[in-house]
């Protein structure tokens, strides 16, 4: 099995929808109409889920009109939320077939197809024009690609002059290699970490400027507790992505996340960063602004 055939796999296990419209008529959700908020422990996959959409959304320089792109898209949520809160114009891109196309039947329940589209494609290769978007996000992709930065230079390719980037990823962390399976791969073959450091250079050797690097730990932590306080009080957790997708692997990939967290084996981070001119040759950066 190829790479990319290997980390589709490990996404989509066929019966998704199925599972999902269960869950939902168990939460006493009617499937074929729910609302955005009502969808959401299932559709941000991501870690912190809906929290972290909102908390990355609130420092994005976003305007009704704009065209963003969404790396890594999912069944939809982050999309589907920046749609509606911003009146922009969300396009959507996944390796995973079975995602896009729940994304793309949950998009038309709640009635945003309109300004929300998804594509099947390979993040290193996307079908869209150069300087498409106005802004771009990616909310824990980056670990399953090798090459971060050819992935940063197509990133750049379909951003305007100017244009922001935004990466909420999971980064390596000082404590050693995580014990695997994790949310986001099965075996080490299909992970590829990179330290917030090395993201950085790669991010500016492709042609980006940074201008905002955050470590998301204690967001993290926080989330777990309150979390751990819902589920012993009785109650469902928060954050149910991972074990609609992963089904009975869900467990142990994410009791070994939150060691891996925990021994600092990785790292939530934030980047925020903008499109820069590059002169002859990809490695060299102007240090001055678009």
């Amino acid at each position: 099995m190829g790479a990319v055939s290997k980390i589709s796999s490990h996404y989509s296990q066929g019966g998704l929808l199925a599972r999902l419209e269960a869950s939902l008529r168990e939460d006493g959700v009617d499937p074929a109409s729910p609302t955005l908020e009502e969808l959401a422990p299932y559709d941000h996959f991501h870690g912190r889920g809906l929290e972290a959409t909102e908390d990355m959304a609130n420092r994005l320089p976003v305007s009704a009109g704009d065209r963003i792109l969404d790396i890594g898209s999912g069944l939809g949520g982050p999309a589907r939320y920046m749609a509606r809160r911003f009146g922009c114009q969300v396009s959507g891109i996944d390796l995973t077939a079975e995602f896009c196309e729940v994304a793309r039947l949950l998009t038309a329940r709640l009635g945003l197809e309109d300004r929300v589209s998804f594509d099947e494609g390979d993040a290193l290769a996307m079908p869209f024009e150069d300087g498409a978007f106005d802004g771009a996000y990616s909310m824990n992709v980056s670990m399953n690609i090798a090459d971060k930065r050819a992935f940063y230079r197509e990133v750049r390719r379909v951003l305007r002059p100017g244009a922001w980037l935004c990466l909420s990823e999971v980064a390596q962390g000082p404590g050693g290699e995580p014990e695997y399976p994790l949310p986001w791969a099965a075996t080490a073959s299909s992970s590829f970490l990179a330290t917030p450091e090395a993201t950085c250079a790669d991010l500016e050797a492709a042609g980006f400027r940074i201008e905002r690097l955050r470590d998301t730990s204690g967001e993290a932590r926080d989330f777990a507790a309150r979390s751990r306080a819902i589920v012993e009080a009785g109650g469902k957790p928060p954050h149910r992505a991972v074990m609609l997708a992963l089904g009975e692997r869900a467990r142990e990939a994410v009791a070994n996340n939150g060691r891996a967290s925990r021994d600092r084996c990785t790292v939530p981070i934030e980047i925020v960063c903008r499109k820069v001119r590059v002169r002859a040759g990809p490695e060299s950066l102007l240090s001055s602004p678009p």
